[in-house]
């Protein structure tokens, strides 16, 4: 059993799957696992492994679900004598403290769109520890000269290459093409896709353009508010150095949980003016 939560993990580390660990760290008394024992927890619910079942490995999970949303790590202790214990025919009647710690693999970063921006975006965002990956239709932009620590550079259709990727929902998509048609179409292709990110490079004036024609479109109202958009930090950049320091700021305040959706609310649904 064990082998099979080692193996797990490592398959969520490489794809980047959300997910959490739960280990039980001490024992007290009769408990029905020992220490050591482990539980991957996935964000949709399953799980790999067991702590000893019932009652308290069902709320173990809701919690390790809870660690995977919050990106933060909590220490649960249950007493197996107590009236819940009781009530779910449990008689151990000793005391376990379980770890939960959600993982943390190198987030991906999808650039759709290689310019100057995405260009200075990747080696900043690379150095911050993000596996980079670039989308663009044009092979003169989107290479190996212009990206070398890229971890993927695919030339192909934008739109039609967002709409059958596997994007994990652990997930940064950055979408910063050369111009508000690609730009739709790109987010077209995303909309409805949970990703930890989603961000937008445009005027306010532009953002608005989009996702009102994403709404008519019939894309839920909850999931446009989640686009960061315009995109970055307000530094005042203007350069496209300066402009890829404010998304790359951006980028690892949503990361460490400094900056939440609501936060991050498109400009065009907080302040048309």
């Amino acid at each position: 059993m064990q082998e099979a939560v080692y193996s797990a993990i490592v398959q969520a580390l490489e794809r980047g799957d959300d997910a959490a660990l739960v280990t039980i760290v001490s024992t007290q008394g009769s408990t029905p696992q020992r220490v050591g024992a482990k539980m991957i927890v996935y964000a949709d619910g399953r799980t790999v492994g067991t702590i000893g079942g019932g009652c308290y490995e069902n709320d173990a999970s809701g919690k390790a679900r809870e660690s995977i949303r919050t990106r933060t790590a909590a220490i649960v202790r249950y007493d197996l004598s107590d009236s819940l214990a009781e009530e779910n025919g449990l008689i151990c009647g000793g005391r376990m403290d379980v770890f939960i710690e959600p993982l943390e693999p190198s987030p991906r970063l999808i650039l759709v769109g290689a310019g100057h921006v995405s260009q200075h975006l990747a080696r900043i965002a690379g150095d911050a520890g993000f596996l980079v990956h670039v989308l663009d239709d044009r092979e003169k932009f989107a290479n190996r000269d212009r990206f070398p620590h890229a971890a993927e550079v695919v030339v192909a259709d934008i739109a039609p290459h967002l709409a059958t990727a596997d994007i994990p929902s652990s997930s940064y998509v950055v979408v910063i093409t050369r111009g508000h048609t690609h730009d739709l179409e790109a987010m077209r292709a995303l909309a409805g896709r949970e990703c930890r990110y989603v961000g937008m490079i445009g005027s306010r004036a532009k953002v608005a353009r989009i996702t009102d024609a994403l709404a008519g479109e019939g894309v839920p109202a909850d999931w446009l508010q989640r686009i960061y958009a315009p995109v970055g930090l307000r530094i005042g950049a203007v350069t496209p150095e300066e402009i890829a320091i404010s998304i790359a700021a951006e980028l690892i305040a949503v990361r460490r949980g400094v900056m939440t959706h609501s936060q991050g609310a498109p400009l065009s649904m907080r302040d048309r003016t």
